[in-house]
C-alpha cells in the first residue's frame, strides 16, 4: 500500500483534488472531517475541549467560530487545543490505514502535513498549488473571511513555494477543472502501476 500525503494551503483546492481521488476509488482519509467530526454533536472530544475553553460547547457540539475566536493570535491557547485533538486524530488515521491495508494506494488529507511533521508518516507527498492571487480570491470569497484573517491564516502555514519544493508531485489548479482531474487521474495510474519512485515529478 502506497501511502499518499496531501497537502496544500488555504485557497489552494485541496478539498477538490481529494474529492477527485474518491471519485476514482481511492480512499481518502480527511482530517478536517475527522476534526469536525469528534467536536460535532456527540463528538469525543466536546467535553475535554469545553473543560478547556469553557463556552465553547452547544447544543451541536462545539461551536467553531467561538473556539476560533478563544485561540485567534493566542500561540498557548492553540498548543492547549493541539494537544486535545492530535493524540485523537493519530488513532482515527491508525483505523483508517489498517481498514484499507489491502489497498494499492490511500489518501491522507492532512492540510498542516509539513508544519505538524506529519510527512513523517507517508511514503509520498502530493501539494495541491495555485498562483497566489488566485488562492487570495478563493479565500476572500469565503463568507466571514477577510485579508486580515487570511493572512494570519497564511502565517501559521507553510508558504507555498517551499511547499512545493518539498513535494514529490505537485497539482496545479490554477487552470481549468478537466485540466487538474487530468492531472490526479495521471497520478492515481502512475502511482497504482509504477510506485512512487517513478511518478515523482512526474
Amino acid at each position: 500500500m502506497i501511502v499518499l500525503g496531501l497537502t496544500g494551503s488555504i485557497g489552494m483546492g485541496k478539498s477538490t483534488v481529494a474529492a477527485m481521488f474518491r471519485r476514482l476509488g481511492v480512499p481518502v482519509y480527511d482530517a478536517d472531517a475527522e476534526v469536525h467530526r469528534l467536536q460535532g454533536r456527540g463528538g469525543k472530544l466536546v467535553a475535554a475541549i469545553e473543560a478547556a475553553f469553557p463556552g465553547t460547547a452547544g447544543p451541536h457540539g462545539i461551536d467553531r467560530t467561538v473556539l476560533g475566536k478563544a485561540v485567534l493570535g493566542d500561540k498557548a491557547a492553540l498548543h492547549r487545543l493541539e494537544r486535545i485533538i492530535h493524540p485523537a486524530l493519530v488513532e482515527s488515521r491508525r483505523l483508517f490505514l489498517r481498514r484499507h491495508r489491502s489497498r494499492p494506494l490511500v489518501v491522507l488529507d492532512i492540510p498542516l502535513l509539513f508544519e505538524k511533521k506529519g510527512w513523517r508518516q507517508v511514503d509520498a507527498i502530493a501539494v495541491v498549488s495555485a498562483p497566489a492571487w488566485k488562492q487570495a480570491r478563493r479565500v476572500l470569497a469565503r463568507p466571514g473571511m477577510n485579508p486580515l484573517k487570511l493572512k494570519h491564516i497564511r502565517s501559521l502555514q507553510l508558504p507555498d513555494h517551499q511547499k512545493r519544493a518539498r513535494a514529490d508531485m505537485v497539482i496545479d489548479t490554477g487552470g481549468t477543472i478537466d485540466r487538474t482531474r487530468g492531472a490526479v487521474r495521471h497520478l492515481v495510474s502512475c502511482l497504482t502501476a509504477r510506485g512512487v519512485r517513478y511518478c515523482r515529478h512526474a
